[in-house]
């Protein structure tokens, strides 16, 4: 009887288990289906925006060699759906500590060490690579000018060396209180990993509480990838926001667009290329804390345009111009050599290169912000950089602050035909800002000013906040610059040896030093024929001097040492008299270079004539 029982009471359980254990097996096979479909969904959402050209990519993780052939992944900037967080928002702002990061529904930067880019190296492409490949690596530099193939190989949070000194390190070194910033960045049709590392570069190396907002100001982008897409990731950072132009304004006014959505109290301009280093943001707002009329730029290092690799170096250059109005960099000069504690300390520049700045928002205001009837870009760095000087502000580099910046040899970008934007920038600089010697910038383009608009608020702007003349601007902040009117003759300078005439011809640029100097008819439209005389006997055309060591007469960087580089004019013999060789200069017989030959009065070939020589400017001997 007892046994009954039993085997009764396993009947029950085995007829109660068993449709339970179906409903079990039913359930998670279901379950398991929804998971498998939801990780396939996850994986079609991840696409990566190479530009205009997607790539499917099955996993981030799938090691490069596998899909290289489809172009190479993005590992770190695939676009994702936000997970919410428990509260059901985000918590925090990008640049937080890890586990604040991980409250925000954002997907935290993988970390591979190794991998290619990191730590600002190179990467190199191989020499043997499949049509395909070549074809991305082309289509990418005619794109955008740098090669975009490597950069989307490196993650978009990749490292970087720190390039400061450690006195930029030291404790207390900067205010306790600082302002915050809104980081402005215009672009136009930027590739999408080096768009997305600027802003990642800001996000991961800026302390949250200092970063108000990042403004990107579309410049009328017509490709897919900065549309949609953008405001798709950049919806992930609260701080990031995107305005866009209605029509293509160039970079003068896509900035000024981005200032009337600032509200922290500085702003602070990046180009759309850059990569901000650890630790760079505290010092520039330092030095607008303790003076809001600073207006500071970081050091700008220099990323590869081909390998990405991050190039920074000890020594600070300062930014200064030459009489084509055209913005070069030059050493520290003696003077502010002496003013400066130490290397790591501000230094003053004359001018700066106007891509990447601090300022405070209500001193660029006072200072008339940008000249909005300057046309594209051109022009209003140096604007901006003598008005702060003559108008009461000061202008620094700030060595503990290092910014990267891919300088590209060209640019990728199309614009209207027929206007030459930059010289009529220029004539509307020269006409408001630099009195009298604006005379010294007509002369380069031989005098025809165009069509440069109404500049009277201009004018008017400079006169209500009494700002200081041009001339004391040139003694006090730029000494060092070579002024036209010391010069003993200007204009071309004319062989007497041939019909038609033909002058000295040649671009100063940097490019063009070292070189042998040309000759080309002459056309009386200054440029490239244009040249002063100094009074230390040099040939020149603003820091390019003529040089004659024996072999060919190039353009050589000016050494004020006379040497190699002193000429001394006989307006009546017309023999230009090579210093240390005593001969003479001259034209070949072929008319194919210019050389120097042995001082005759039976050789034409080596009689020139200055076109204004000013007799009572005597040479310093």
């Amino acid at each position: 009887m007892f046994s009954l029982r039993r085997n009764r009471a396993f009947l029950v359980k085995i007829l109660l288990l068993t449709p339970l254990t179906w409903l079990c097996v039913v359930l998670y096979m279901n379950s398991s289906t929804k998971i498998i479909q939801q990780q396939q969904q996850g994986h079609q959402e991840q696409i990566v925006y190479v530009n205009d050209n997607k790539i499917q990519v099955e996993d981030s993780r799938v090691p490069q060699e596998q899909i290289a052939v489809k172009g190479p992944p993005l590992k770190d900037n695939l676009l994702r759906k936000k997970k919410p967080t428990p509260s059901g928002g985000d918590r925090g702002d990008a640049g937080d500590s890890a586990d604040q990061m991980a409250g925000q529904g954002v997907l935290m930067p993988p970390h591979e060490p190794d991998g290619p880019g990191e730590m600002g190296k190179a990467v190199v492409l191989p020499k043997e690579m499949t049509p395909e490949q070549k074809k991305l690596v082309d289509d990418g530099w005619q794109k955008n000018a740098f090669n975009q193939y490597v950069s989307d190989m490196i993650s978009v949070h990749r490292t970087l060396p720190d390039p400061r000194d450690d006195r930029c390190k030291e404790p207390g070194r900067y205010l306790t209180t600082l302002p915050a910033t809104d980081v402005i960045v215009c672009f136009h049709n930027e590739a999408w990993s080096v768009l997305l590392r600027t802003v990642h570069s800001i996000l991961d190396r800026s302390q949250a509480h200092l970063l108000k907002e990042i403004i990107l100001v579309d410049d009328f982008s017509d490709m897919e990838h900065v549309k949609a897409p953008l405001e798709n990731y950049m919806a992930q950072y609260p701080k990031v926001k995107i305005v866009r132009l209605p029509k293509r304004e160039g970079l003068i006014r896509a900035r000024l667009l981005g200032l009337e959505h600032a509200t922290a109290p500085v702003v602070t301009y990046l180009d759309s290329h850059c990569e901000c280093t650890e630790g760079w943001l505290e010092p520039l707002l330092d030095r607008i804390a303790r003076n809001v009329s600073y207006v500071v730029t970081p050091i700008i290092d220099v990323i590869d345009d081909s390998t990405f690799q991050y190039h920074y170096g000890p020594g600070v250059a300062v930014g200064g111009f030459d009489w084509n109005l055209q913005f070069n960099w030059h050493a520290i000069p003696e003077h502010e050599k002496k003013r400066r504690q130490h290397t790591a300390d501000p230094a003053y520049s004359p001018t700066m290169a106007g891509g990447l700045f601090s300022i405070d928002r209500e001193f660029f205001k006072k200072l008339g912000t940008y000249d909005d009837g300057f046309d594209i870009w051109g022009g209003e760095n140096l604007e901006l950089s003598f008005k702060t000087w003559m108008c009461g502000g000061t202008l620094e580099i700030i060595p503990c602050s290092h910014v990267g910046h891919i300088f590209r040899k060209r640019s990728p970008y199309k614009w209207r035909t027929g206007v030459n934007v930059l010289k009529r920038n220029n004539v509307r600089l020269a006409e408001v800002w630099l009195d009298e010697y604006s005379e010294y910038y007509y002369q380069r383009i031989g005098h025809d000013r165009g069509d440069y608009g109404d500049v009277s608020s201009r004018k008017r702007l400079r006169e209500e906040l009494g700002c200081k003349s041009f001339k004391w601007y040139l003694d006090n902040i730029f000494p060092e610059l070579f002024i036209p009117g010391d010069a003993v003759a200007s204009g071309e300078v004319r062989n007497l040896g041939f019909s038609p005439a033909y002058c000295l011809d040649g671009a100063a640029r940097k490019a063009n030093l070292h070189k042998p100097i040309g000759l080309w008819p002459c056309h009386g439209q200054s440029g490239n024929q244009f040249w002063l005389y100094s009074k230390t006997g040099e040939i020149r055309r603003d820091e390019a001097c003529l040089d004659y060591a024996g072999s060919d007469v190039i353009l050589y960087p000016c050494h004020g040492a006379k040497g190699n580089q002193y000429w001394e004019y006989d307006p009546e013999t017309n023999f230009v008299q090579h210093g240390s060789s005593k001969n003479c200069l001259a034209i070949s017989e072929d008319k194919k270079k210019i050389t120097v030959e042995k001082c005759s009065e039976e050789n034409p070939r080596i009689k020139w004539k200055f076109e204004k020589f000013e007799a009572t400017k005597k040479l310093q001997l």
